[in-house]
């Protein structure tokens, strides 16, 4: 288990220059998605936003690049809940070299009825968790082969008090949308623990970080139109939440500090520094659930068998 010593200090804003370097973020269009790629935007590397709506990601793509100047952005459509989709969505990267991935897409349904994807899958399971596996998976040889690269899978805080089911991974005889979404966070960090395993037995030198973004709210979210409006009304009726809570621009540290920071390691978890709901980000223990081998294992066989594909195939 990575040791929680105190790294360097790290100032989110006055991130390390990064030219030169390809950062990928799926969900870049929108929500804290958005404020990850424009922060990684700002340190001069070229930021690739994946999304399933091409005019959503060109809405996005403009406002970074009018906040800022020079900004290297563009976009490619990845839809996550379309397993079928993704051998194109890789290619369409056509990149020589990806420094990290930051899976960072999620949906999260509100009520019933319990819906499923293009393949059959529940539509959060499939697009938290599928999903996310089988893109790495495309871009396993992309990501090997660019030295010291990173992957960076964003869970939630709902992850750490849930369990998973292995034998109704599809939420088919317990579906309650709030419960699977949690449990489709809690596949999503074990698989990125798990990934982090295989690259270090097979040597590669990527690595596999965990993070979490603590509690975000839209009312507490810097305008970025038409990305993202705020108004003066919801602005000050969120002061009280601002106490508890954060917007999704500090949601987006713990990532970008993922992808970043040159003494983040492998295998290691980052959220909030107060009470893993706001602050800075800091490292936090993985334990619990997150911390079961077994369970991560045999839900990296049941992933498998359900998308056809292996990222451990091709770390090499």
């Amino acid at each position: 288990m990575s040791s929680l010593r105190s790294p360097a200090p790290w100032d989110v804003r006055g991130l390390p220059r990064a030219e030169g370097k390809n950062f990928l973020v799926t969900g870049g269009n929108a929500g804290i998605g958005y404020f990850v790629a424009e922060q990684l935007a700002a340190t001069g590397a070229t930021v690739i936003l994946a999304s399933r709506d091409p005019a959503k990601a060109e809405a996005a793509q403009v406002s970074i690049q009018a906040r800022v100047l020079g900004a290297h952005v563009r976009h490619v459509r990845v839809d996550l809940a379309d397993l079928s989709s993704l051998k194109a969505s890789a290619d369409a990267l056509r990149l020589e070299r990806l420094d990290a991935v930051v899976c960072n897409a999620g949906v999260l349904l509100d009520q019933p009825p319990r819906r499923e994807s293009r393949d059959g899958n529940e539509l959060m399971f499939a697009t938290n968790h599928l999903g996310h596996f089988a893109l790495i998976a495309r871009l396993a040889p992309l990501l090997t082969a660019t030295p010291a690269s990173r992957i960076v899978t964003t869970g939630s805080f709902t992850a750490k008090s849930e369990s998973l089911d292995l034998d109704d991974l599809q939420s088919t005889r317990d579906y309650r949308p709030k419960r699977t979404y949690a449990r489709s966070k809690l596949a999503q960090m074990l698989f990125g623990f798990e990934l982090d395993r295989r690259l270090r037995a097979a040597g590669s030198t990527t690595l596999s970080v965990v993070t979490h973004p603590g509690g975000a709210l839209d009312s507490l979210t810097p305008s970025r139109p038409p990305v993202h409006v705020r108004t003066t009304g919801e602005r000050l009726r969120a002061l009280p939440a601002g106490l508890l809570l954060q917007g999704k621009e500090a949601a987006a540290w713990p990532a970008v500090r993922a992808a970043l920071d040159p003494s983040v390691r492998g295998g290691q978890l980052w959220g909030p520094r107060m009470f893993g709901i706001r602050g800075l980000p800091v490292l936090e223990p993985v334990q619990g659930h997150l911390a079961d081998t077994a369970l991560a294992a045999r839900l990296w066989t049941a992933t498998v068998d359900l998308t056809g594909l292996d990222p451990s195939a091709n770390l090499t």
